[in-house]
């Protein structure tokens, strides 16, 4: 069984009207709200062999930011660029290309995209966009990426920042 984790990037700012979309960085709330998603995932004991993200500063800077709550070497996060411009065939296309020595993928992509990939491998599992950090966990019954498709995957959890109180220090 392999383990699929989609995250859309964490709220990002509108403040700088000289970046082009690619290059906006997280707002504050995005840069709370990305840990403490990784620090639930940590609280569901969750190990992420591989981890994917756009080349979009948003995207890269919340998986970044997840990873270093889940031990995730840095160094270890593969930028996928096709990612940020991506439709649901080119995100199958990514998750197709893992390696199947890996079991457990976090992807972290971009809206409406990575909303319509969730449902297309798990028909009725959102009844919603995904927000901003928002976490999709699909179980996949295969021992190979490559033959990863709607037949074999398995809605397990949809985590939402809303959902997680934040830690008081």
């Amino acid at each position: 069984m392999k383990s699929l984790y989609l995250m859309r990037h964490a709220k990002s700012s509108w403040s700088f009207d000289d970046l082009t979309d690619e290059q906006r960085p997280l707002n504050g709330r995005g840069r709370e709200d990305a840990p403490r998603m990784g620090q639930a995932l940590v609280k569901r004991n969750i190990k992420i062999d591989l981890l994917l993200s756009s080349a979009a500063v948003r995207a890269l800077t919340t998986a970044a930011l997840v990873a270093k709550e889940l031990g995730y070497p840095h160094e270890r996060i593969v930028v996928r660029p096709e990612i940020y411009h991506a439709d649901v065939q080119v995100l199958l296309d990514v998750v197709r290309s893992c390696p199947d020595e890996t079991n457990s993928v976090l992807l972290v992509g971009h809206n409406n995209t990575i909303s319509e990939f969730a449902n297309l491998l798990s028909p009725g599992a959102l009844h919603e966009e995904m927000p901003t950090a928002g976490i999709v966990c699909l179980h996949i019954q295969v021992d190979r990426w490559a033959d990863v498709d709607q037949s074999n995957t398995e809605f397990y959890f949809f985590d939402r920042p809303r959902d997680k109180p934040r830690e008081v220090e």
